[in-house]
């Protein structure tokens, strides 16, 4: 049986934050603002692969409310999904990615992301695709207020 799940997320860009996405810095003058590290596509993923597996979402295990969650590394957050995805005895089959961004261009970061996910979802390459686009200089993402992020999931049961 193939299992689909959905994830979205988005943040707020600000000052003194650094801008974490696929759980790759990347070189920017302002970086995201959250609880954890606010790794938009990580968050997404997450929400999609819990989604697929009918474990809730993020929130539920990883709660903004919860200081053992404060600046946390989101890869970890990952890391720890991954696992109870396997514990339900599902695989991950691939996930597929958009990052909503004005700037700066993801396209030089695309392959380091896809390789740091890749590892941490024990796939290979060819299965974890990251794509990229803009806002067209509309909405909060336009405007270069945030990041958005949208991630599907597959899995075998």
């Amino acid at each position: 049986m193939t299992l689909v799940g959905i994830g979205y997320d988005s943040h707020r860009l600000a000052e003194g934050r650094r801008l974490v996405i696929g759980g790759v810095e990347i070189p920017h003058e302002r970086g995201l603002d959250g609880h954890s590290d606010s790794d938009v596509l990580v968050h997404a993923i997450i929400d999609a692969l819990l989604g697929a597996a009918g474990l809730d979402d993020i929130g539920t295990h990883f709660p903004d409310t919860d200081e053992r969650w404060r600046d946390a590394d989101s890869i970890v957050l990952l890391e720890a999904v991954v696992g109870m995805v396997r514990a339900e005895g599902l695989e991950i089959v691939n996930v597929d990615c958009t990052v909503i961004m004005e700037a700066p261009k993801l396209a030089p970061h695309r392959q380091r992301i896809r390789e740091r996910l890749a590892g941490v979802l024990a796939l290979e390459i060819k299965r974890v695709n990251v794509k990229a686009s803009t806002g067209e200089r509309m909405g909060f993402v336009g405007r270069g207020e945030g990041v958005a992020a949208l991630a599907t999931a597959s899995l075998d049961g």
